[in-house]
């Protein structure tokens, strides 16, 4: 016998629709824009967005907060989520706007992430960052890449087209929701056929356990090492300039002045005005002035008389005399001096000798693993090599 539909029809048709909806704020928005965006249309949940301080506080003007709607079958808001990760200690802020019987209400929470891992890989057709895109890789993540081998390949002028990469990174999480993206784990890189391996490692703690290349949040020190066991930190970096889409796409430039190729003597990177340069060793700055087709000009002197030179500057960071580190900004950019554009000149000598600022990089210092950490170490490297070994036969993509 079929069975009764009339009454299972009428308590359908009196069951509520919730729709939901998610989107990213953005720095223009307001409380009306936000809310029609999301499909909302609410005055009285307008004027609450408007009113309340921890919203405006946290929410409104703030760009690249993921943000989620519960709304009734009318598009009134029943209920509005936001999550965003604003320091990296492993926490995510939570906000909360919820409609009760009382009118609208708001909460703040901090909540622990949680951490999944991506295993990813890409081919570089004309820039690094086009293929992260491609491999729906993180900037953050392309950026941890040319750092971690910074010290083996400058990724301004030494990437080529069929270059290839796989990278194994954190994803870390609220309420299962990508919030953003975490370290590097491990990686490999092929530059002009010749491979490039790292991986993270923390040295055993106190109580005896290692922590390796494992998607775990910790902000316990540690660093990158080769899969044998060498520190990738050298005692100097292969560019003055930190990696970033600004900087990604420019090459060796033809010299305009002196219609010469300028390698012999230094190398020239074009930027636009401003961005930072930094100092590829520690050392003690030994002039920081104008100096005739330098114009604004730093000289670092490092250990066994090494001396970089950073010049056309648009701004100077630094005063003779002073200590700075490897990686601490010197100035910025300009086109000061002999320079019909932006660009930096940088120079590394060696004994008054010109010398290429890679191959410094490549035969500077490295530190191995500690003795002590050496077996823990192993068995992560060998877990590592298995996923290398795997991600190499897989096609240019993420997983995980």
């Amino acid at each position: 016998q079929p069975l009764p539909a009339l009454g299972r029809f009428d308590a359908l048709q009196t069951q509520a629709m919730r729709l939901y909806r998610s989107d990213v704020t953005r720095s223009a928005d307001t409380a009306e824009s936000l809310l029609k965006r999301l499909g909302v249309v609410d005055p009285q949940a307008a004027a609450f967005l408007r009113a309340d301080t921890v919203v405006q506080q946290t929410l409104m003007g703030r760009a690249g907060r993921n943000i989620t709607v519960e709304a009734s079958e009318g598009n009134t808001l029943l209920k509005l989520s936001a999550r965003w990760s604003p320091e990296d200690d492993g926490m995510f802020k939570r906000l909360t706007v919820e409609k009760t019987a009382s009118g609208f209400q708001s909460r703040l929470e901090t909540l622990p992430m949680t951490a999944s891992s991506r295993l990813a890989s890409g081919s570089i057709q004309t820039s690094l960052f086009a293929a992260t895109d491609d491999a729906r890789i993180p900037d953050a993540v392309a950026i941890q890449l040319a750092e971690i081998f910074s010290g083996d390949i400058d990724f301004h002028r030494a990437l080529r087209k069929g270059d290839r990469f796989v990278v194994t990174y954190e994803t870390l999480e609220g309420d299962g929701e990508p919030l953003r993206a975490g370290r590097v784990l491990s990686a490999e890189f092929v530059n002009a056929g010749k491979s490039f391996q790292a991986m993270w490692f923390q040295e055993p703690v106190a109580n005896g356990t290692a922590a390796a290349s494992t998607a775990s949040h910790t902000l316990s020190k540690g660093g990158y090492y080769t899969l044998a066991g060498e520190s990738l930190r050298r005692a100097f970096l292969a560019s003055p300039m930190e990696f970033s889409r600004i900087t990604s796409g420019f090459k060796m430039r033809f010299h305009p002045i002196l219609q010469t190729w300028r390698a012999h003597l230094g190398v020239d990177y074009a930027a636009p005005t401003g961005t930072a340069v930094r100092s590829v060793g520690d050392g003690v700055v030994e002039f920081a002035g104008t100096q005739n087709g330098f114009g604004n000009v730093v000289m670092v002197k490092h250990r066994n008389n090494n001396v970089t030179v950073y010049a056309h500057l648009s701004r100077i960071g630094v005063r003779t005399g002073q200590s700075i580190s490897q990686g601490q900004h010197v100035g910025a950019v300009g086109q000061t001096g002999w320079a019909t554009g932006p660009h930096l000149h940088f120079e590394f000598r060696v004994n008054g000798a010109h010398k290429d600022p890679l191959t410094i990089a490549k035969q500077s210092d490295s530190v191995p693993v500690a003795a002590s950490a050496r077996s823990a170490f192993n068995q992560a490297a060998a877990q590592v090599r298995i996923q290398l070994a795997a991600a190499a036969n897989m096609q240019p993509g993420s997983a995980q």
